[in-house]
């Protein structure tokens, strides 16, 4: 009918101007959790070792070369997420990081081990008395395997070296290629 008020819907144009900006929100949002625990383990590499042996997992050398390359591939993802570089590339190692988490955690949990995840620095011991928080601490890497999933999907963002250095399709950045140029604005 003319004259009546039309209810407000959201353009595509601008769901696809948003998109980039999710995507580095995500970016930035795992970055600061893999800077932050790498930063957190990196100042005691003994207790970072200390928690992967915690784990049980893996033969005592192992589990030290881990300890030590862990803290330091945390922060080094974390620095590509938030440039930008290699997005989908580190978003994927991120992603996979994060569900070895996930299994390490399960592992322990199902074998009845009373330990911290040791994820943001610690010994992977709890104190006496201390009870872990497994199922927690599963919930929290799923929420950041999504992110990563997310990244993945729709990378690099904006504010991505990957755009600047040509990296990264149009299409993935939002620009120009991916709004339908027939659309015209309504209002």
């Amino acid at each position: 009918m003319v004259g009546s008020p039309e209810k407000t819907q959201v353009e595509p144009r601008t769901v696809v101007q948003v998109l980039p900006w999710v995507t580095t929100a995500c970016r930035l949002g795992l970055a600061g959790v893999l800077i932050w625990a790498g930063a957190a383990k990196i100042g005691a590499p003994a207790l970072s070792v200390q928690a992967v042996e915690a784990y049980e997992l893996l033969p005592e050398k192992a589990a030290e070369i881990v300890g030590y390359v862990l803290p330091v591939s945390e922060i080094v993802l974390g620095v590509l997420l938030v440039v930008g570089l290699l997005t989908r590339i580190t978003a994927v190692a991120s992603g996979l990081l994060m569900a070895l988490f996930v299994a390490g955690i399960a592992s322990a949990w199902a074998r009845g081990l009373n330990i911290d995840c040791g994820c943001f620095g610690g010994g992977g011991q709890l104190a006496p008395g201390e009870s872990p928080e497994y199922l927690q601490e599963i919930l929290r890497d799923l929420g950041y395997i999504a992110l990563a999933a997310w990244i993945v999907w729709r990378a690099p963002g904006r504010l991505a070296l990957d755009t600047v250095l040509g990296l990264a399709a149009k299409r993935d950045t939002g620009g120009e290629e991916d709004v339908n140029d027939d659309d015209e604005e309504r209002h």
